[in-house]
């Protein structure tokens, strides 16, 4: 960069980008599929994915009348949804007022954009966030899914507490709530089954999918080929790539299989890639969120997180340990957040998060028996005096002192001087014995680009942005929502908003034979 001028730089990065736009819509973007002589079955929809946007999909396509099928690849159904950390964004629930915290659709939606350095698209973020509410009533309605009623919880980036817990503890509840549903109006998803290619014909639209039955992760030559075809219209809510490291590192190089992941290991890359193949306009890949709150001793998603955020972010401090020190507003974003712990691993260093008793009282309210779970697993550790606590972790001792006292400083003034952050007005100060603490990695978590939609839940065509007759997409696949951040809690909303909004206009479409 040095032998570059600003002005040169950008002009040559403006003429690549040219270049790559334009390599892109010269591309065959509806392609022929040679038509099976045959359909071994048929249904008004088809819907790839089995998590909260495939299913509720399914759910609102077969209530509007249509013949529906769910696909999933793996030997379980739920994907990433099932193993979900249990949380809602929703702005205006009965449990947000009862705390007394003030919030709006557009409040929650400027925290969105915010956090998301505005590579969001407004209008789906805006009518998420407005549709947020009527969803958790859906939710609760509709499938009967419990929520904790005493209290809600707070991710980074969010200007106030809005995230509804599921009493379950995690994202299984609705997920089971969803699949009892379908079993209720005729539909038993099938698992097992990969779809391998997107049948688009000649004339552009999208006619059905072909399938491998029988599939045995990861094995793409496992199973019977089968041909299905969807009379109105495919659904895509296949998730993300999290787990496939060879994909996810071309689009983040920094991404490789040195950095584990919360996603289960079905999180891979084969539905990007053909729904890509057959024109699909894929927007923003390359952001890939890592959460920073897991502990280095679990595989996957784990469940020190709940005391990592739910207890020490909200309630606690997140220290290093070569000082003691704070390091990031523990309530920042999760990009942030990962980044700064990041810069400690690569020296060496390690980062933790504590809280005391009266900091964990709140989880183990909205999550009973889940602390004595933490301690069993040891992903959570507890001290009976904070001295304890600095030498069994090798935490600097005075620099975790001054931290605990800049802490209740702010609990105490109602302002963070030091990182800005939200100081929660149910916060106490911290010093009561026993203390807990648990170490914290980044862990790649969730997927924020992916297919482009519209406001309907077509996908887009890569050569001139139209719909795509017969092709819809929802949930993780899709991009355009979270931008470069997602805040914790905002998946759920964008699955079911904007799944059910997938199914109800899929099953509208005219049928075509």
């Amino acid at each position: 960069m040095s032998n570059l001028s600003r002005r040169h730089w950008l002009k040559t990065a403006a003429a690549g980008s040219t270049l790559f736009a334009g390599a892109l819509t010269t591309a065959h973007a509806t392609p022929i599929e040679p038509m099976p002589q045959k359909w071994d079955e048929t249904f008004d929809i088809v819907v790839i994915g089995s998590g909260f946007a495939g299913l509720a999909a399914a759910i609102e396509a077969r209530k509007a009348g249509a013949s529906v099928c769910v696909l999933e690849k793996m030997r379980t159904l739920g994907g990433n949804s099932i193993i979900n950390g249990g949380i809602m964004g929703v702005p205006g629930t009965p449990m947000q007022k009862k705390q007394g915290y003030k919030d709006s659709p557009e409040l929650m939606a400027e925290d969105m954009i915010r956090e998301g350095a505005g590579l969001n698209h407004p209008d789906k973020v805006l009518h998420l966030c407005r549709e947020a509410l009527p969803t958790w009533e859906w939710t609760v309605k509709e499938l009967g899914v419990d929520w904790v009623q005493e209290r809600v919880s707070q991710e980074g980036g969010h200007t106030v507490p809005r995230c509804a817990i599921l009493k379950g503890g995690s994202g299984s509840e609705i997920v089971n709530k969803e699949i009892a549903k379908l079993k209720e109006l005729g539909v038993k998803p099938r698992t097992r089954v990969f779809m391998e290619k997107i049948i688009r014909d000649a004339d552009g639209r999208v006619k059905g999918v072909q399938v491998r039955e029988g599939y045995k992760f990861p094995d793409a030559t496992s199973g019977k080929v089968k041909f299905i075809c969807a009379r109105k219209a495919v659904v895509l809510a296949h998730g993300g790539f999290g787990a496939d490291v060879a994909f996810r590192s071309q689009q983040d190089p920094k991404l490789t299989e040195k950095v584990g992941t919360t996603c289960q290991p079905g999180a891979t890359s084969e539905a990007w890639r053909e729904a890509a193949r057959i024109g699909c306009h894929m927007i923003q890949t390359s952001w890939i969120q890592c959460a920073p709150w897991s502990a280095p001793t679990e595989k996957g998603m784990g469940i020190a997180l709940f005391f990592a955020q739910g207890a020490a972010a909200m309630y606690g401090v997140w220290v290093e340990d070569k000082g003691g020190n704070r390091f990031v507003n523990e309530l920042a974003n999760r990009k942030v957040r990962s980044d700064a712990i990041m810069v400690y691993l690569n020296k060496g260093g390690h980062c933790y998060a504590v809280a005391d008793s009266t900091g964990v009282q709140p989880m183990t309210v909205s999550r009973p028996g889940l602390l004595e779970k933490q301690l069993e697993r040891k992903c959570v550790r507890r001290y009976d005096t904070l001295e304890a606590l600095a030498a069994g972790e090798k935490i600097n001792l005075e620099g975790l002192k001054k931290s605990i006292v800049e802490w209740n400083h702010a609990v105490e003034t109602k302002k963070d001087d030091h990182f800005g952050r939200y100081v929660n007005p149910h916060a106490k100060t911290m010093g009561k014995a026993p203390w807990y603490v648990s170490e914290m990695v980044p862990k790649v978590h969730h997927c924020m680009g992916g297919i482009n939609t519209d406001m309907q839940g077509h996908a887009l065509d890569i050569v001139n942005d139209k719909p795509i007759p017969g092709l819809y997409a929802a949930g993780e696949a899709t991009g355009g929502v979270h931008g470069a951040v997602r805040l914790g809690s905002c998946a759920v909303t964008d699955c079911i908003v904007y799944g059910r909004i997938a199914g109800i206009e899929a099953a509208k479409e005219k049928a075509w034979c």
